[in-house]
């Protein structure tokens, strides 16, 4: 696989492992079989993956602990998030109070069994809380050593370029796929091109809603692929900074996943694909 240098030090495979769904049904609470969500870490990691994505809202905290369990933080570089409130009804609630994300990055050090942490991402910006006020926080977390590197999610240009004036930004994580190309997203994307930030694309398999991609069954015919293979190989070939993060719970699909890495479009493939 290619590499990525993650804040220019932290060198990954391009290829890495979201850890979302390790967790219960509707992201909340422990697996079904908790030794099976561990191997997928395991089986990953002697792939040679190393960069793994997750947050504390993933249970939430059941997806760090896993992690930590299987051995991720040893052998991979391991980013999560703090910004976001769950509760039992599966919502995903904004909270980017100060005081909070101070809290949050103890919580998910002593999950995951670390010191620091390798990259901390702000998960999304909270209308109730000023942006900068939240940045400065993760800011202050990289002084205090804490965390290696900040990263940001689901944010505009504007909002890159603010945090930027505040502390490095290492990576970006916007939704992104070979389905859903908004603009603004295409101009983040430009921009981390430009500043050489990471730019990790959530729901790199369009959540598997793939049906009205043209020609994408064509193409992974021609290379004895599945059309999902297909989409991963188009987030790799779609620019260098890009570090797509499929996730799942199966052994089965991860093999399948880390084997999209092999698959080579042509110039003329990417064109048809958008």
């Amino acid at each position: 696989m290619d590499t990525f240098d993650i804040g220019g030090d932290l060198t990954v495979n391009r290829l890495g492992f979201g850890a979302m769904r390790l967790c219960g049904a509707d992201i909340i609470g422990r697996p079904d079989d908790e030794a099976n969500a561990r191997a997928v870490v395991e089986r990953a990691l002697e792939l040679g993956v190393d960069f793994i994505d997750t947050a504390d809202s993933y249970g939430p905290g059941t997806s760090e602990r896993i992690l930590r369990e299987a051995g991720a933080p040893e052998d991979a570089v391991v980013a999560t998030k703090a910004g976001l409130l769950r509760e039992s009804g599966g919502d995903w609630i904004p909270h980017g109070d100060p005081d909070y994300i101070r809290n949050q990055v103890l919580v998910s050090r002593d999950r995951l069994g670390v010191d620091t942490i390798d990259l901390y991402q702000f998960h999304r910006p909270d209308p109730d809380t000023d942006f900068e006020a939240s940045v400065e926080t993760f800011a202050e977390l990289k002084d205090d050593g804490f965390i290696d590197h900040v990263g940001l999610s689901n944010v505009t240009v504007e909002q890159l370029e603010t945090a930027r004036d505040i502390v490095d930004i290492a990576t970006v994580q916007n939704q992104y796929n070979v389905a859903h190309q908004p603009d603004e997203d295409e101009r983040v994307l430009d921009a981390c091109e430009e500043y050489d930030v990471g730019f990790i694309p959530w729901f790199p398999l369009a959540a598997g809603d793939l049906d009205e991609v043209e020609g994408i069954d064509e193409i992974a015919d021609a290379h004895d692929a599945s059309r999902y293979q297909v989409a991963l190989a188009w987030t790799l070939h779609r620019s260098d900074v890009m570090l797509p993060i499929p996730g799942t719970s199966s052994v089965d699909h991860l093999e399948a996943n880390v084997a999209a890495g092999d698959i080579d479009l042509s110039a003329d493939e990417m064109a048809r694909l958008g």
